[in-house]
């Protein structure tokens, strides 16, 4: 029962937060084997914490500590399904542990946390936004009506720009903020969509035109989801960096997509430096297939780091600069609260848990997505 999950721990109504202090090097078993042993004969036997966790009341305590000149610090986490009286004099017996070992000990406890306020809190937060959704979703939808009636009126046609005559709408030249597409057939998508200042690169190398107008104007790069985009891509990071980019969604083309689709992948740019790893994701996440190991990625996509996935939430928590993580295992919870607090705008795992909430500044990929 020790080794039971807290996490996944349903009847959870409590948590006590203590710190300890300790004069000496000792083990996370000891600190254990202290709370055990010093708290056992306190009460009756029905009310020890080894009876209380076979019993489900309290669940597994977890421990981080470390040690640095002959004394170990850290804290203690204990769930307990118990009333708030009880709780607290098990919280109460937990300050008495005066040594772990053979040294010297002082447990304080720092507050005593109640796991149903902090659901409650979250269930409200999240009925508001589903409340915004809603309301955005109905105003969307008669939008949408209005504008596809309004299109009909606009039949605007393609031009020719610049001496290698690129695709372009005819807006291009007076536009001081233009989207950048791969073909002709994209332009024709785009204006379908109601969306102008459009120009084609019309090949994988960077027209000149187009690395003149990347220097006048605020360009966002709409790109394939595909090999081809990826390409272009680097291209453009060596050649003609954009101010922004998107990307249809994996596996289609920007030519395919409806006009919410665009719309919606328009509103999802990101500033370049922010993508600049994302074109080494595929490529890392085959390299990592089947080995058990993660790789952290910097902003300008470099490797910061490389190891065993067991030890990723760890690395994770200690590494500064962490843009993107590409590993072999399962994208879980615990993993994105913890790339979520560290700024990671990219988590790539084998394959991503059932029932997980991405948090939404992070993309979230399967090796599968990636093929």
């Amino acid at each position: 029962m020790e080794n039971k999950d807290k996490d996944t721990y349903t009847g959870v109504k409590y948590v006590i937060k203590s710190n300890f202090v300790i004069d000496g090097v000792v083990e996370r078993h000891d600190v254990i084997g202290a709370i055990f042993g010093q708290t056992e004969g306190l009460f009756p036997k029905n009310f020890e914490l080894r009876e209380l966790q076979k019993s489900g009341k309290i669940g597994r305590i977890d421990i981080e500590l470390k040690s640095a000149n002959d004394r170990t610090t850290g804290t203690i986490m204990v769930p307990s399904s118990l009333d708030r009286a009880e709780t607290a004099i098990i919280a109460a017996a937990m300050e008495t542990v005066d040594r772990v070992g053979p040294c010297d000990a002082k447990v304080t406890i720092e507050a005593i946390q109640d796991v149903r306020v902090e659901k409650r809190a979250k269930i409200i937060e999240r009925a508001k936004e589903l409340m915004r959704d809603w309301v955005v979703k109905e105003t969307h939808d008669i939008e949408v009506l209005l504008d596809q009636v309004s299109q009909e009126d606009k039949r605007v046609q393609p031009v020719h720009y610049g001496r290698e005559r690129l695709t372009a709408t005819p807006d291009i030249s007076q536009r001081k903020e233009i989207i950048l597409v791969e073909g002709r057939a994209d332009v024709v998508n785009l204006l379908k969509s109601g969306i102008t200042g459009v120009i084609a690169m019309e090949g994988v190398k960077v027209p000149k035109t187009i690395k003149d107008l990347v220097k006048k104007k605020e360009v966002t790069a709409f790109l394939d989801g595909d090999r081809g985009g990826d390409l272009i891509l680097k291209e453009l990071m060596q050649v003609a960096k954009p101010k922004y980019v998107t990307r249809a969604p994996r596996g289609s083309e920007v030519e395919e997509l409806d006009p919410d689709q665009v719309k919606e992948a328009l509103s999802k740019r990101v500033p370049l430096e922010e993508v600049a790893v994302t074109g080494e994701l595929g490529g890392l996440a085959g390299e990592l297939r089947g080995t058990l190991e993660a790789v952290l990625l910097g902003g300008d996509g470099g490797k910061i780091a490389r190891f065993p996935v067991s030890e990723l939430v760890d690395k994770l928590k200690a590494t500064e600069g962490v843009k993107a993580v590409v590993f072999d295992g399962i994208v879980t919870g615990r993993l994105l609260d913890v790339a979520q607090e560290r700024g990671v705008k990219s988590v790539v795992g084998d394959r991503v848990a059932e029932g997980v909430r991405i948090p939404r500044e992070i993309e979230v990929k399967s090796f599968k997505d990636l093929a």
